[in-house]
């Protein structure tokens, strides 16, 4: 007789080889688990193999059979050690919407300290054309809307939106206030930007009033995430209207390469803002 024991697993296998009848030379195997046992201690499972020993199959069969309580031991192992071992925790969702290639990368602070300037393009492409139609955008989450113009590609997560084409870009988000921002508040806001924007550079900061709120507007520049094909980098011009109203405060940043002709665009979209 042999056994064998786990006691990570807690799982005892009990093998026992025995003669039967007239004949003690054909085996019977009789194997249960420590915890069948407890609950059933006179019931435990026997297969008996009455074959001839000359018979290839009786061997097959008895090898079969013996194997059996080695996967249970085997199992038993298995089972404790992945109750043991420590459940990864799910990677935390991102908060940004992605974007195209204008759009600023994320880098950390060294990085962003770290970049120079891109080069500013003598004839930059991407100037939004004055003929392009425009459509209503309402985000019901984030109490607020704007008209963009058609056909641009979008990202809409939660109170946040990104409008992107070629090298132009809209986004827009919103935030509790209880009072509108000044230009003594977006010092702050500045700083911020100083530390997430790549090769930051502020071009001018002064209060805005537009249909929907009033505010201030930061104009800044900054570099463009790489192009996902050309990995060029272009130089953008940022004008971030942060508009306060009905009780909260909505982030509109109007973007496209330095150089871009896109005063009108700009401002039937920023003057197309409501709050609600």
């Amino acid at each position: 007789m042999s056994s064998g024991q786990h006691d990570a697993g807690k799982v005892n296998v009990t093998l026992t080889i025995f003669g039967t009848g007239a004949n003690p030379t054909v085996p019977t195997v009789e194997y249960m688990t420590s915890a069948a046992h407890r609950r059933h201690p006179r019931d435990a499972t026997k297969l008996v193999l009455r074959q001839d020993r000359s018979d290839f199959a009786y061997r097959l069969r008895l090898a079969a059979v013996l194997a059996l309580p080695l996967a249970a031991v085997i199992a038993g192992c298995s089972g404790q050690r992945n109750a043991a071992a420590p459940k990864r925790p799910a990677s935390a969702p991102t908060n940004g919407a992605s974007q195209s290639a204008p759009a600023p990368a994320a880098s950390s602070a060294g990085v962003v300290a770290s970049q120079s300037p891109a080069p500013v393009e003598s004839s930059p492409p991407g100037d939004i054309p004055d003929n392009v139609a425009y459509v209503a955008y309402h985000n019901t989450a984030g109490r607020y809307s704007f008209v963009h113009p058609e056909g641009w590609a979008s990202v809409a997560r939660g109170m946040s939106v990104t409008f992107t084409d070629k090298l132009n870009g809209i986004t827009a988000t919103t935030t509790p206030l209880n009072a509108p921002p000044t230009v003594a508040t977006a010092k702050q806001d500045v700083t911020t930007l100083k530390s997430s924007q790549p090769a930051f550079e502020l071009r001018a900061v002064r209060p805005a009033s537009l249909p929907g709120g009033s505010g201030v507007l930061i104009v800044f520049r900054r570099n463009s995430a790489p192009d996902a094909v050309t990995g060029k980098v272009f130089r953008d011009e940022v004008n971030r209207y942060e508009i306060y109203g009905a009780g909260h405060e909505v982030v509109l940043d109007l973007y496209g390469a330095v150089g871009s002709d896109n005063v009108d665009p700009y401002t039937k979209i920023s003057q197309s803002l409501r709050l609600s």
